[in-house]
């Protein structure tokens, strides 16, 4: 099963404001597994980046100049993605965008239903507790010293991670061993013979039973 885990970074809240993607970052799962393909592309917005937004993911306007537009990127970007399950946290915003930037273009629109949204994943399984990617990070033990500003891509595999602990957790190795396997082998259970054991009545349960038996009523013993 192909998943693909998918963040943006954005010049604000609003695309029906105005407001552009600046970033997509997306990473592949297949089986709940990282495969190691992603695919990055920074995108000129065409429009001024507000401070409030560059002091989110460090994105400039003079950085983004030079960066292809939505419209460059855009095969590329729905190859990647087909028609399989997006994991985005808050899926509504990442969509909201991804979508106005097709609209523009005048392309399909990503389906709503193909999200899957970890933001509800989160809340469903930790009612009452804070979702954000970072207090999801805490509560897992999962490293996100590095995410000292917004990246899509670096926030997509944080994401991926979450994900599988949201799922259950990542279970590598069911197999218990002692002492140390050969990379690769397979681990062989030794069986040990036993000497078959009787399970038939002795004499004195069967007399127990018999002598039971004939205190029912009509017991279906002797139907």
């Amino acid at each position: 099963m192909r998943e693909v885990v998918l963040d943006t970074e954005t010049t604000g809240l609003s695309p029906e404001d105005g407001d552009r993607v600046v970033e997509i970052g997306c990473l592949e799962l297949v089986n709940h597994v990282p495969t190691g393909r992603t695919y990055h592309s920074y995108v000129n917005p065409e429009i001024p980046m507000p401070s409030a937004a560059q002091d989110v993911h460090g994105l400039s306007d003079a950085f983004l100049a030079d960066k292809p537009l939505f419209a460059a990127v855009v095969d590329d970007f729905l190859a990647f993605v087909g028609a399989d399950p997006l994991v985005i946290h808050n899926s509504a915003f990442d969509m909201g965008f991804v979508n106005a930037e097709l609209r523009r273009l005048g392309r399909p629109l990503l389906p709503l239903g193909q999200a899957v949204d970890t933001v509800s994943m989160a809340r469903q399984r930790f009612p009452g507790a804070p979702a954000s990617l970072d207090a999801l990070c805490r509560r897992f033990g999962i490293d996100n010293s590095s995410r000292t500003l917004h990246g899509a891509l670096l926030d997509a595999q944080l994401l991926a991670e979450v994900y599988l602990e949201l799922r259950g957790g990542r279970q590598p190795d069911l197999v218990l061993r002692t002492g140390k396997a050969k990379p690769g082998a397979a681990a062989v259970s030794e069986r040990v013979a036993r000497a078959p054991r009787s399970f038939a009545p002795t004499e004195e349960e069967l007399a127990a039973h018999a002598a039971f038996v004939a205190t029912l009523r009509d017991p279906i013993w002797n139907r």
